[in-house]
């Protein structure tokens, strides 16, 4: 190599903040899984289309012209949606030009709201495991994570071990419910606890709520609803997960003004708007759909029953999920080290695809003996892996 070449090189490195991070833990178990020819029960998007009310509005959209620069925080048709939606969902009346910004999906929603929000150098208490985005953007913002750790086999969420996290850095609390990758759907009482606490040390939260319709067991609710909250929370959504559209990247966040403020003075460097006709689609989709939150409720719940059986069936132990479309497993059985090594084996020897959680922990150990299957798919699909797994 070239003296030229190894400066180029070094020129072009990765910023050090991102050094930890590297290629995400789904792209590497997608392509082996293609590879091996793999059932993929790994990433967390369906095998099956959006329903036919929703294309059909963005084919409309497109066709009505919509195809130019929105305003920065969003159609105003979808921002009203967004609004309607959550006063249903929450009681609580927002104003769609100041308090709702539409993103690139949550994943924007997170960095815009996490750069937009923090100062280098601001603690943020996480809940691990979590999301695999939080920690890079968190890097991004040069802020700091403090991470609490859910314990299997019940995944409580502890006020007291947030407490102790907390310190005089301490500027916001992240919480996910329902929780990817626990299915945790948490209680009134562990809400409240957290409440409490923000209420209390003046934290603000940002709180993931994108599967918020995918509920079997307890009930969904919103950080914003409670005494005090909506003035400190970035309440953060999406439609892919409940719609079936994960590649259109419609997410929003909603928070008061003066935390609007910081998330769009992010969210306009980001991205600055996003896709213009599938704003005006999200806008139909989100407008009186009771009857299609019941079936995709009783959708997900068959997939959850027949997926959890399999895989009891097959050896695994099973972390029933009361939320998400997802099931964490411990898969001891398999006699591999760690969640890596098991889930590459399970390619290999199964032809089964699932995802290694260890990357949503801050201590990779936490993790080490789970696996995260998901039932976002077909029921072939889902028969199709636990016939290939019944064969361990």
């Amino acid at each position: 190599m070239s003296h030229r070449s190894e400066s180029i090189q070094q020129a072009a490195r990765i910023a050090t903040r991102l050094h930890p991070f590297g290629e995400t833990v789904f792209s590497e178990i997608n392509r082996l899984a293609l590879e091996a020819g793999a059932v993929n029960l790994g990433q967390g998007c369906p095998d099956f289309d959006a329903p036919d009310f929703i294309r059909e509005a963005a084919r409309e959209a497109i066709n009505s012209g919509h195809n130019q620069y929105p305003p920065m925080g969003g159609a105003p048709v979808l921002t009203q949606a967004i609004a309607d939606d959550f006063q249903n969902m929450t009681g609580i009346t927002v104003d769609p030009g100041q308090d709702i910004t539409v993103t690139c999906g949550c994943t924007e929603a997170i960095a815009a709201t996490l750069i937009g929000l923090l100062d280098p150098g601001d603690e943020v208490i996480v809940m691990d495991p979590v999301y695999d985005s939080y920690r890079p953007c968190l890097a991004m913002a040069e802020a700091v994570p403090r991470s609490i750790t859910l314990q299997a086999p019940d995944f409580h969420l502890d006020a007291a071990a947030i407490e102790a996290a907390c310190t005089d850095k301490t500027r916001a609390i992240m919480l996910n419910t329902p929780h990817n990758p626990t299915g945790r759907v948490f209680t009134p009482e562990e809400m409240e606890s957290v409440a409490e606490i923000c209420r209390r040390r003046n934290l603000l939260v940002f709180a993931d709520e994108v599967y918020h319709r995918m509920v079997y067991e307890g009930r969904h609710i919103s950080m914003a609803s409670l005494p005090g909250m909506f003035e400190r929370t970035v309440t953060m959504n999406s439609l892919g997960k409940t719609f079936s559209v994960t590649g259109w990247k419609i997410g929003w966040t909603i928070a008061p003004p003066h935390l609007t403020a910081g998330i769009r003075s992010a969210h306009q460097f980001l991205t600055f708007d996003i896709a213009h006709p599938f704003q005006h689609a999200a806008a139909v989709a989100l407008q009186n759909r009771d009857a299609y939150y019941t079936q995709l409720h009783d959708l997900y719940l068959e997939r959850r029953d027949l997926l959890c059986e399999g895989l009891d069936k097959a050896g695994f132990q099973v972390y029933r999920p009361q939320g998400t479309y997802f099931v964490l497993c411990d898969h001891s059985h398999l006699g591999q080290p760690d969640d890596i090594t098991a889930c590459k084996w399970l390619i290999e020897h199964a032809g089964v695809a699932a995802i290694p959680p260890s990357s949503f922990y801050a201590d990779p150990r936490d993790g080490a003996k789970l696996m995260r299957f998901g039932f976002c798919k077909k029921i072939e699909t889902i028969e199709a892996a636990l016939e290939r797994l019944g064969r361990l």
